[in-house]
């Protein structure tokens, strides 16, 4: 199984700024695969998207993996390889949005990182600590992106929080 290290927290908290140095420390020199789920649809997320690939250079690759995670994974992944994927939470939405079969696509992707083998650093966005949402699409994201993320958390060998910029591991597993 792949090396799998969690990093999670709140929007704008550091965390996409704290795994890319995650991945540059465990890539030494090799190249890194940046695996992103945005899509762009508005200014405001382009906007986002150039801020992340300023922090990014030439050895980054991108792969862009809006709903197939999994085949995005098998397609990279390699015994030396080291994968980011940012952000878990917008992958969650976009099956939302299209309708996708979360449960099928959740299942897809978490075997996906039990037969890779390489380094993996997965970034999610923490939901589930402010209060319960008005509306049921926002329940169902925040229901699925929570399953989710515990599903990750048990997988992962690590597991970082960042809050304000701070990370603190949560989790290591021998």
């Amino acid at each position: 199984m792949a090396s799998l290290h969690f990093v999670i927290g709140g929007a704008r908290s550091g965390k996409s700024a704290f795994a890319e140095g995650l991945a540059l420390e465990k890539a030494g020199t090799s190249p890194i695969t940046y695996v992103a789920t945005a899509e762009i649809f508005d200014d405001e997320m382009a906007d986002r998207v150039a801020l992340h690939q300023q922090r990014r250079g030439p050895q980054w690759h991108l792969v862009e993996a809006p709903v197939d995670l999994a085949a995005a994974i098998a397609g990279a992944d390699t015994p030396d390889s080291v994968l980011l994927i940012d952000c878990l939470s917008v992958w969650v939405t976009n099956l939302l949005v299209k309708e996708m079969d979360i449960d099928t696509a959740k299942a897809a992707l978490l075997a996906a990182l039990q037969r890779a083998s390489g380094t993996i650093v997965l970034v999610a966005c923490e939901t589930g600590l402010g209060i319960v949402p008005d509306n049921r699409l926002s329940r169902q994201f925040r229901d699925a992106n929570g399953r989710l993320n515990q599903a990750l958390a048990g997988d992962a060998h690590e597991v970082f929080f960042v809050l304000a910029g701070i990370a603190s591991k949560i989790k290591t597993s021998a």
